[in-house]
């Protein structure tokens, strides 16, 4: 049997031949960090530059929210379209709930109307907690009402979800009209199944001049979110997704942290994400409609049933879908 020994002169090679293949590496994974790092910057431009110059002013707003543990998260999602004036009554109120562990997105969404009792102001509607507070009352009055932690906010005005909505989906949305839609929302919507882009789906999610009111408008507000965050999930999109932050930027007034936007990111482009799950508060036989003459009309909750409603959900014992088509 013969052995073969390697002299000096052949280990000199093959250490240089390791040497220039480390070398090479090295050198193609610079190139695509600085490449990658090129291509997110221009993006980024790309997509500001396409944001109106008349975007809203934003405000620095407090926010004393507690820092996530167990690796879940509460940001209070509002949906505004005050353009910086002073405080307005949000239209939209939400609650994204997002845990490492499930891995199950959860959108609460509370009626405007809904009548609590907010911090120093008495009882009035949930929306009149941003008026007089800004975000940190209304994250005061759902932590005192509904026993919910909210870690963070975000305060979108509602052009830059259309904006969004043309990039996540540049060929629309397929949604059912249910009725002609047209007052209050700058244009009309033909009933039947359709695809809607951008300045039309925010008109559809908007709408509440019929006999469901906000009711009809929360369902079609979580079903709209549902779908673009299935359309998110795309390999267009994900290659968007630096163009789509630069659109939304403008729009958007937050205290996220960007490792959490990371971490979330790594588990959509990863597809580890499950489907969004929805809750509508309140829950269907929970309240009765009132009216006072100093406030108009609200929805008279009952307190507990709702909380409880709240904690299944986010323990994953419930889900309420039904509630979000009432």
């Amino acid at each position: 049997m013969e052995i073969y020994v390697m002299n000096r002169t052949d280990l000199k090679k093959q250490k240089k031949r390791k040497f220039r293949w480390f070398r090479f590496i090295l050198f193609l994974m610079v190139f695509i960090l600085i490449a990658g790092t090129a291509y997110w910057i221009v993006q980024y431009n790309s997509g500001k530059s396409a944001a109106s110059e008349d975007a809203p002013k934003k405000e620095d707003y407090q926010f004393d929210g507690s820092i996530p543990n167990n690796g879940e998260m509460n940001v209070l999602l509002l949906g505004s379209d005050s353009r910086g004036e002073e405080l307005a009554r949000t239209d939209t109120i939400m609650i994204a709930h997002y845990s490492d562990k499930q891995k199950q997105p959860k959108l609460i969404s509370i009626m405007r109307d809904s009548y609590v009792s907010i911090p120093g102001y008495g009882n009035n509607k949930i929306n009149a907690a941003f008026a007089f507070g800004g975000p940190d009352l209304l994250r005061k009055t759902i932590e005192e009402n509904f026993g919910i932690d909210i870690n963070y906010y975000a305060i979108v005005d509602f052009e830059g979800f259309e904006k969004v909505a043309d990039i996540v989906a540049p060929n629309g949305i397929k949604v059912n009209v249910p009725h002609k839609m047209s007052e209050g929302i700058g244009m009309t919507l033909q009933p039947g199944e359709q695809t809607l882009k951008g300045k039309q789906l925010l008109g559809y999610v908007r709408y509440r001049k019929d006999t469901q009111s906000d009711f009809g408008r929360v369902a079609r507000q979580q079903e709209v979110l549902s779908k673009m965050k299935e359309e998110a999930t795309d390999i267009e999109s994900i290659t968007q997704l630096p163009k789509i932050l630069g659109t939304i930027e403008p729009y958007v007034t937050t205290n996220v942290p960007s490792t959490a936007f990371l971490g979330l990111g790594r588990d959509i482009v990863l597809g580890d994400t499950k489907e969004v799950d929805t809750l509508r508060i309140p829950v269907d036989g929970s309240y009765t409609d009132q009216s006072y003459s100093n406030i108009g009309s609200v929805l008279d909750l009952d307190i507990e049933e709702n909380s409880q409603a709240i904690k299944d959900f986010l323990a994953g014992k419930a889900s309420q879908e039904s509630d979000s088509s009432s």
